[in-house]
């Protein structure tokens, strides 16, 4: 397996770290990979030995992981983490690109895809596709839930006395096996004398102040031109019910399905499944 090198990149939105494996021709398919909410580019690493013959970038989205976080003016939604993932691969010099995407990744790359879908030639989407929505009659409220948990002060960072304790919180509250939360959390804390942080912003846990709407959530769907392979993990998510994404997967020009017995992190516990059918699907970009 070729080795990974850590990636650096300065954008407007501060510096973006992450994980890169260089390409094994010129003609290999570029391939952008954005992970889950609170998670971070260690995320691929288990599928990483099938994409051999892709340009592979795994990033630490803003606010995650070794990436810097956005000031306390700007807050963190959809449309930021957008244009961030954007500027990586305008940094990079990639005219046109595949998209892999975990849970939030998953979301941000619809978003990427529908933006801008004469530069995207092939998209991965495992466990989400598209944005989280909300009730339009519930707007008002959610607005004012955000402005309020924004307004509070900040609370005092978790102190973990070793990693492995919170390699144990990871493996509770996410339900992740231990190599898998272990490789989540090496890249997730940072260490002091006292003992390991969570790295992640904290502002990451706060409310959107604003949603879309079902409707307008599949409109962007229906923007996304190019080919895209929708991985899903059975039992589904609650917040991603199964009529929901079945629905949505429909709303693809061109759509390819596939629904794995298995967790949320499905491509992390179980990357002999899910590499293959990645690797298989973005591979057709070569050029």
């Amino acid at each position: 397996m070729r080795e990974r090198q850590r990636f650096e990149v300065q954008t407007v939105f501060g510096h973006i770290r992450g994980w890169r494996f260089e390409a094994p021709s010129a003609t290999a398919p570029r391939v952008l990979a954005l992970h889950g909410w609170l998670d971070n580019s260690a995320s691929f690493l288990p599928v990483a030995p099938w994409l051999e013959q892709c340009e592979l970038v795994a990033i630490d989205q803003i606010g995650h992981g070794e990436s810097d976080h956005l000031p306390i003016s700007s807050d963190y939604t959809a449309l930021t983490l957008t244009r961030c993932g954007l500027a990586v691969v305008d940094a990079l010099g990639w005219d046109r690109f595949s998209l892999l995407g975990h849970s939030l990744g998953s979301v941000v790359c619809s978003l990427i895809a529908a933006a801008v879908p004469s530069r995207v030639d092939r998209f991965v989407a495992i466990e989400a596709l598209g944005v989280l929505t909300h009730p339009a009659e519930q707007t008002a409220e959610r607005f004012r839930e955000a402005l309020e948990a924004a307004a509070r002060p900040r609370r005092p960072l978790r102190v973990f006395q070793s990693l492995d304790e919170a390699i144990a919180l990871r493996m509770q509250v996410n339900h992740l096996s231990e190599p898998v939360a272990r490789l989540l959390v090496e890249r997730g804390v940072d260490a002091f004398e006292d003992g390991f942080v969570w790295s992640s912003d904290q502002r990451l846990t706060q409310p959107t102040a604003f949603r879309l709407t079902e409707p307008q959530a599949l409109d962007l769907i229906r923007g996304i031109a190019c080919p895209t392979r929708v991985i899903l993990a059975d039992p589904p998510q609650s917040y991603f019910p199964d009529a929901m994404r079945r629905h949505r997967v429909t709303q693809l020009q061109s759509a390819d399905l596939h629904i794995v017995d298995g967790t949320h992190h499905l491509h992390m516990e179980d990357p002999d499944t899910i590499g293959p059918q990645v690797a298989e699907f973005l591979e057709r970009a070569a050029n």
